[in-house]
């Protein structure tokens, strides 16, 4: 074993001679329990919870889960969800949550929590912010009144927030945005501020400050942010600045040079993922933890995952279809109601419509990163990736860009892919539907709204 800052590092021998790693954070250990080519399935204890990776986390920007209540997230074996810091900041404020005994009290969860650093907003709400060396002046969409959040005030709020992962104030900039010397800038004070998260970090003993890799599509900027980053030894890293419009092969190729490049003994966060074809692509190329409202967001719409990709429920072609959502599904949803009485509740805009198809699309998502696990374990994951994508295009028409991913992966698509298939264009890796769900199959009618 060997000590690198604060992090006690020690390699683990598999059952078949092959060495795993493991580390021990103050508030965190992480211990791979089995591999197969990039992928991996591992145990990472929290003060709260011991989540299993490959993980979905379900995100509940200001600490609920819409739709859900935290005793069916337990029962669907969620094992960690997010909160917002800028949202939770503005309401009801972290003072007040403190006040409580944090998030967990506040919302009623015993398990894993981790809140972003308020950062993505930089995007999402750029014609609202001012970012500088500072910090990120932000324009309340509540009130109109500016709020600075600057890497101390944030890593502040989460410190008060409580959850068991708390993410460094990162400088995001858009994949798509054409204006290298904004990234280089970006990078590099992305590096600055870790410094200051660190330096404002009150509760390393309880809480886990995971860095962000930036760099947008640029690989030598991507090299540079992770040196920097791993040389201050935290206990986990994401990769960030993802999902924003940036094509899907572009996508998998950030993916894989961050997981090659990252410890492979710590945890490693693709930031904002959530379509189960995404999922399934970075797992395979080693990542471990993953989040989007997109699964809860398009449930809204009436869209509920299944094996073949999305299914529309407001078509009506399943007006008079008694079959549950997904036969191979055993949540409470698919056991008990039809796809002819969802698309009923849905088309009339009934309340509960919304809240049954978000139940069963976390379920989906749990038992999908569940299945994986498990298929690693047992020495499986290519036979179960063949599968998965078998089912999603039976036609043999796997995107170029997943079989690409997948040759990176060291996953033989013989059998699956059609010989005469020519490559497609790659359509835009983002959380807002185009013409098919991460590539996959769209079941009874067009695309879901994002």
């Amino acid at each position: 074993m060997r000590m690198i800052g604060r992090t006690l590092h020690r390699v683990m021998a598999s059952s078949s001679g092959q060495t795993l790693p493991s580390s021990d954070s103050p508030a965190l250990k992480f211990k791979v329990v089995a591999v197969q080519g990039r992928a991996r399935s591992s145990r990472m204890t929290l003060p709260h919870f011991t989540a299993h990776t490959p993980m979905f986390m379900p995100v509940g920007t200001q600490g609920s889960v819409k739709g859900m209540t935290t005793q069916q997230l337990q029962e669907l074996d969620c094992h960690v969800i997010l909160g917002n810091t800028y949202h939770l900041e503005n309401r009801p404020g972290s003072e007040l949550v403190d006040a409580m005994g944090g998030l967990h009290e506040l919302i009623n969860w015993p398990r894993g929590m981790l809140t972003d650093s308020g950062g993505f907003q930089m995007v999402s709400l750029l014609h609202l912010a001012e970012i500088t060396e500072q910090g990120v002046t932000f324009q309340s969409p509540v009130d109109g009144s500016a709020m600075l959040l600057t890497p101390e005030q944030s890593i502040a709020i989460q410190n008060r927030l409580g959850a068991d992962i708390i993410m460094a104030l990162d400088d995001v900039v858009p994949t798509t945005a054409n204006d290298p010397a904004r990234f280089e800038e970006a990078t590099h004070r992305t590096t600055r501020w870790i410094d200051r998260c660190i330096a404002a970090h009150s509760r390393p003993g309880e809480q886990n400050l995971f860095a962000i890799v930036q760099g947008g599509l640029d690989t030598r900027l991507r090299e540079i942010s992770m040196q920097q980053l791993v040389a201050r030894d935290l206990p986990g890293y994401a990769i960030g600045g993802l999902a924003g419009g940036e094509s899907k092969d572009d996508f998998w190729r950030v993916v894989s040079q961050c997981t090659a490049g990252l410890p492979p003994g710590k945890p490693r966060y693709v930031m904002g993922i959530g379509y189960p074809l995404d999922i399934v692509v970075c797992s395979a190329l080693g990542a471990d933890m993953f989040d989007s409202v997109y699964p809860t967001r398009t449930a809204r719409f009436g869209v509920a995952l299944v094996p073949e990709g999305v299914l529309k429920l407001k078509n009506a072609a399943h007006a008079r279809d008694f079959r549950p959502l997904d036969p191979s599904c055993d949540c409470m949803v698919c056991r008990t109601y039809s796809r002819a009485y969802l698309h009923n509740v849905v088309t009339r805009g009934i309340a509960s419509a919304a809240v049954l198809v978000t139940y069963h699309n976390v379920a989906y998502t749990q038992a999908l990163t569940r299945n994986m696990r498990r298929a690693i374990e047992e020495q499986r994951f290519p036979d179960w990736v063949r599968g998965y994508l078998g089912t999603m295009f039976p036609k043999g028409d796997v995107p170029g860009w997943v079989r690409d991913a997948m040759d990176a992966a060291g996953i033989s698509l013989e059998g699956v892919v059609a010989p005469t298939h020519a490559p497609t264009s790659t359509p835009a890796a983002t959380d807002k539907s185009a013409a098919t769900e991460g590539g996959a199959a769209v079941v009874g009618g067009g695309a879901a709204p994002g």
